[in-house]
């Protein structure tokens, strides 16, 4: 094949975005790691020890962002106390730790599914398998933006390991525009996302143990990253009691567990007298608390709960 119809192939076969001024090659992510290069004729315990060693620097690597994830936790809370809504947006491993994060929330701190809520390129299907090319299209990114009503008050998180993917830069832009609060997690600094968000998480993780496989550290990165956001924004949201999930939804034995072994620590009252309060309270973590904690039936507990605006502390006078 001549050199010119060869090039002619990759260049339509390749996303722009990663053509332009030898980005793939400047990407971390990318480069091949020096610790590795043997990997296919290492033994299996140098290959997971191999990668444990390399996943001890992630921490340390997240650990850098914390000023950056702190201010995305505020803006993040201040969104939803405007009736705004926490908005993943990625692809492939990326867009899948999204759906996880958003997936969480609703049991976790009992919040509406609409509330946080995740967008990834190929939608469903992709969640389970992977859709080719569903990540190449800026128009798409837009697009599944714009289904979900998109308003000003929303944060948008665009996930991005490569910090090139088209269809995040999409979202970003759209979001931009709508006026809604951006922010980019990436593991590549210097690339589009980073440049179109408002707040920039960047862990650098530095090469993968398998070169370009961004599931192992950038994807254990980010899921460190959307742990914190998650769960500081609820937490400071009034979500959580102390360290303890009093929001959590009851769905099956074990958690109803739980939720009795929570309300005894909290209260400090016994298991026997928590199951009395859960029972009255409907099964409604926030009321048996209070009734436990102030001695008050249900419906003086609601009305505590409700003059306080649903803030915990203040309802018990704490």
């Amino acid at each position: 094949m001549a050199r010119d119809t060869f090039r002619g192939l990759y260049n339509a076969a390749m996303p722009s975005q990663s053509r332009k001024h030898g980005r793939t090659e400047r990407r971390g992510t990318e480069q091949r790691n020096a610790a590795s290069k043997n990997l296919d004729r290492m033994t299996a315990v140098e290959i997971v020890r191999l990668m444990n060693r390399e996943d001890g620097t992630v921490a340390i690597a997240v650990g850098k962002e914390i000023p950056a994830i702190a201010r995305a936790v505020d803006a993040i809370v201040g969104g939803i106390r405007k009736g705004g809504r926490l908005i993943y947006v990625g692809a492939g491993t990326s867009g899948r730790m999204g759906v996880l994060d958003a997936a969480e929330c609703p049991p976790t701190f009992g919040t509406s599914p609409k509330l946080v809520v995740a967008v990834i390129a190929g939608g469903r299907r992709a969640i389970t398998r992977a859709v080719e090319g569903a990540e190449d299209s800026t128009r798409n990114g837009e697009r599944d933006l714009r289904a979900k009503k998109l308003a000003r008050n929303d944060v948008v998180v665009g996930i991005a390991a490569s910090g090139t993917t088209p269809y995040v830069v999409g979202a970003l832009k759209y979001a931009r525009a709508r006026g809604a609060t951006t922010v980019a997690v990436t593991s590549n600094l210097r690339m589009p996302v980073g440049r179109l968000a408002k707040i920039v998480i960047a862990p650098e993780v530095g090469p993968e143990v398998l070169t370009g496989s961004t599931r192992l550290k950038a994807g254990t990165s980010q899921k460190m990253v959307l742990n914190m956001l998650s769960t500081a924004g609820m937490a400071r949201l009034g979500h959580v009691y102390e360290n303890l999930m009093v929001d959590m939804m009851l769905t099956n034995e074990k958690l109803a567990d739980r939720a009795l072994r929570i309300l005894a620590e909290a209260s400090g009252k016994s298991v026997s007298a928590a199951e009395h309060a859960l029972r009255a309270a409907g099964h409604n973590m926030r009321v048996a608390l209070v009734m436990l904690k102030l001695g008050v039936e249900a419906r003086e507990a609601k009305r505590l709960i409700a003059r306080a605006g649903g803030n915990l502390r203040r309802a018990l006078g704490e």
